[in-house]
This record gives structure tokens, C-alpha cells and sequence, in this order.
């Protein structure tokens, strides 16, 4: 089989056996149509580690860093995996490599002064109020940028106050909706066109664009006069950072983030000093001072 032919038998393993998303297989064939150019006419069961690690090279030489290398060699790596198992290929050339570390930066949070900012505007028009609906659950519920796209109105309990996504690995969890974003989906599904089951339509029947959702979160963020880069991500970092904060359970908030590992939530959510120092006191018996 050509190259070509291999990546679309395992773009189609992962999505039916791994429930993959169709922007995350975009990802791995980006990544592997790269080593494919790099690697030329050299077949891929003839690759070596020498020159998985001169292409890797070649790729940092341009600049790429060391998370983008890691990405893309794991993506490599996992490709290698699937040709010995279903192809018969006797080896993995990128077994053995580690790309080189970078640090890895905290996501931004709005502090709570500014989400304050960002969400008291007073909708008067059915698009204010997707809008402000989409600001509200984002905020409440951590949701990542996909999920509340294409989120249904089947997902939604609002008696309740919960919704129900299926993220990452495929993995369905329960987040809670809080009573302003009650209040503002409420509001807003009053006025939702009908004929779609999608809680925000576009156009055609299908569900809001990401793009067009990014676009208009930073619209909001310019008439709130936030003078910071507001996104999707910056929100969900906000409900984990506020909500972290204010609970100290990293656990919970592992889970409603949907994050397979409680690392990926200790990196990804940020705690301030005075919490942590507060923390410590109240806790370590060689904190408190003798009276």
C-alpha cells in the first residue's frame, strides 16, 4: 500500500475504534503527510532511527518547538504502532526518540473582576442573547470550544442545571449549569430558531461555527474594554482557575474539565500565592506559629 493509503486506513482505526474527533485526525494526518514529504521516496518500512532524528531536526531547524515536536513525533510514533499491528511492519523507528522539552505555559485566566466585566452586558437582541448565552456556559461549565458548538438540546437539562458532552477519548461526562447560565440559555432557546437540534444553529441546519464563535467572544471582550486576548480556552481556564480557587478540589475539577490525568488539571489551572499560602497554614503541622 502507498503511504497515502496506509493514513487513511489508520485515520479510519482511529476514529471508528478510538472515537476520535475529525479535527484531532486532521491533526495526525497534517503530521504525517509532513514525514511523508521529509522523508521523500524512502519507503516507510525502511525508515531508521537516524533518520526519523535528522527529519526531526530539519523540522526543529525551522523553527517548530519542542511541544510541536513532541506532538508531531507522538503522532509518528502512534502511526508506527497501528503498521506493526495491522501491516506487518517489524519495527518502530521513532520508539526510542523523545523530543526536547519546552516549558509549558500557563493559559491566561480573566480575573474575576473582568469575567464580572465581560458578562454583565444586558442582551436586547436574539443575537446578544446567543451570544451572552454561549459567554454564560463557557464560564459555568468549562466546556472546550467544540463541545459547546456542537452541543444538542438533548445534552441540556436545565431543570437540573446540568449538561451532559462527550470530550476527549470519547469520555461523556456531567458538568453543572450554573443559574445565570440557566438563565441566559433560557432566555435565549425562547428566541433560538427551531427546526435544528443544535442549542447554537448556523447556517443550513448545522451547528455554529468555532471560528464564528472565537470572533464573537472577542467582540464582547472589546466592548467590555478588556484590554486582554479573550477566547474560548481563556474562559474555560477562568471556570477551572476561579472555580479551583475557591474550592481547593482538584479532583472535582479534574473531572468536569474532562481530563484523563489530574497532572494535565494541576498544570493547567493556576492558583494564586495567597491561596496557596493560606492552604499551607491551615494544613501543615509546621506552619502555624507557637503562641
Amino acid at each position: 500500500m502507498t503511504p497515502a493509503a496506509l493514513l487513511e486506513a489508520y485515520l479510519r482505526h482511529l476514529g471508528s475504534e478510538r472515537g476520535l474527533s475529525r479535527h484531532t485526525l486532521e491533526n495526525y494526518a497534517r503530521d504525517l503527510r509532513v514525514l511523508f514529504v521529509k522523508i521523500g521516496d524512502t519507503g516507510l518500512d525502511s525508515l531508521q532511527v537516524r533518520d526519523i532524528r535528522r527529519v526531526l531536526a530539519g523540522l526543529h531547524a525551522q523553527g517548530l518547538s519542542g511541544k510541536s515536536l513532541a506532538r508531531t513525533l507522538s503522532a509518528w510514533r502512534g502511526f508506527y504502532h497501528y503498521l506493526a499491528k495491522r501491516h506487518g511492519y517489524s519495527h518502530n523507528p521513532c520508539e526510542s526518540l523523545r523530543a526536547p522539552k519546552s516549558p509549558r505555559a500557563l493559559p491566561k485566566a480573566l480575573s474575576p473582576d473582568q469575567t464580572q466585566h465581560l458578562l454583565e452586558a444586558q442582551p436586547d437582541t436574539p443575537l446578544h442573547m446567543r451570544d451572552l448565552a454561549i459567554l454564560e456556559l463557557f464560564y459555568s461549565s468549562g466546556l472546550r470550544l467544540s463541545e459547546l458548538a456542537e452541543l444538542k438540546l438533548a445534552q441540556l437539562d436545565l431543570i437540573s442545571g446540568e449538561v451532559t458532552v462527550t470530550g476527549k477519548g470519547n469520555k461523556t461526562r456531567i458538568v453543572p449549569v450554573g443559574m445565570r447560565a440557566v438563565q441566559a440559555l433560557t432566555q435565549w432557546l425562547a428566541q433560538r430558531p427551531t427546526g435544528t437540534d443544535h442549542v447554537f444553529p448556523g447556517r443550513g441546519g448545522a451547528h455554529l461555527g468555532q471560528r464564528a464563535i472565537e470572533l464573537r467572544l472577542k467582540l464582547w471582550a472589546t466592548r467590555a474594554g478588556l484590554e486582554v486576548n479573550v477566547h474560548p480556552h481563556v474562559l474555560r481556564h477562568s471556570f477551572a482557575s476561579h472555580l479551583l480557587q475557591s474550592s481547593g478540589d482538584l479532583r472535582a475539577v479534574q473531572e468536569m474539565l474532562g481530563h484523563a490525568s489530574i497532572s494535565t488539571t494541576q498544570i493547567y489551572t493556576r492558583l494564586d500565592f495567597q491561596h496557596l499560602a493560606k492552604a499551607y497554614d491551615a494544613a501543615h503541622p509546621r506552619a502555624k506559629r507557637k503562641s
